[in-house]
């Protein structure tokens, strides 16, 4: 990965695709540091005592919410560092990164999020109640970020590489970046819709 040591690799994608699994591998086959703002959404929202689909609500009015999120990535692209970056809105703020959307059927989203203990404030009481608030959260925003940023992530030619994670494991996801970030930085042709 020599060639690769100050790259910016962005994951965005929907909820439950698969974006904190694909970090882990991808940080630990680089060796780059992790950065995960779902990390720090769920942090604060528990801080607040409410779940993340009501902190993303607040946020519509609450201009602070995501000034404190947003700001980790003006320090990041300053940084000559490598780092893999879990983030709804990295791809926008860190323009010359490696932008990659991970894409998942909601349904298997939800069964992932549900299986998921660390997930503390998205406990969901069935299939449904997740499927329904995981598409509410992804809707409110997409609206909140197109109004405030001009940034449209469901534009997905907005990325270098989408990938359904439907049917791959987190670890044949993360080699598909990894192949295909070489590729660009070598200058060869790639799918970027795999």
């Amino acid at each position: 990965m020599q060639s690769l040591t100050n790259t910016k690799i962005t994951l965005t994608g929907d909820l439950g695709s698969g974006k904190s699994a694909v970090s882990r591998i991808l940080c630990e086959r680089t060796g780059f540091e992790y950065v995960s703002t779902g990390r720090i959404q769920r942090q604060l929202a528990q801080e607040m005592g409410i779940d993340t689909l009501e902190m993303n609500r607040r946020a519509d009015t609450d201009p602070t919410i995501d000034q404190r999120i947003d700001g980790i990535f003006v320090d990041l692209g300053k940084d000559p560092d490598g780092y893999v970056v879990d983030s709804r809105m990295a791809w926008f703020f860190l323009p010359d990164s490696f932008k990659v959307y991970l894409q998942a059927d909601v349904h298997i989203a939800a069964g992932r999020i549900l299986s998921d203990p660390t997930r503390n404030s998205e406990q969901y009481g069935s299939l449904e109640e997740a499927v329904e608030k995981i598409t509410a959260r992804k809707q409110s925003e997409n609206a909140r970020f197109l109004k405030k940023y001009g940034a449209d992530s469901t534009n997905l030619d907005n990325f270098d590489l989408v990938i359904d994670t439907a049917k791959r494991s987190a670890g044949e996801v993360a080699e598909l970046i990894l192949e295909t970030m070489k590729k660009k930085v070598e200058g060869e042709t790639f799918e970027h819709y795999v």
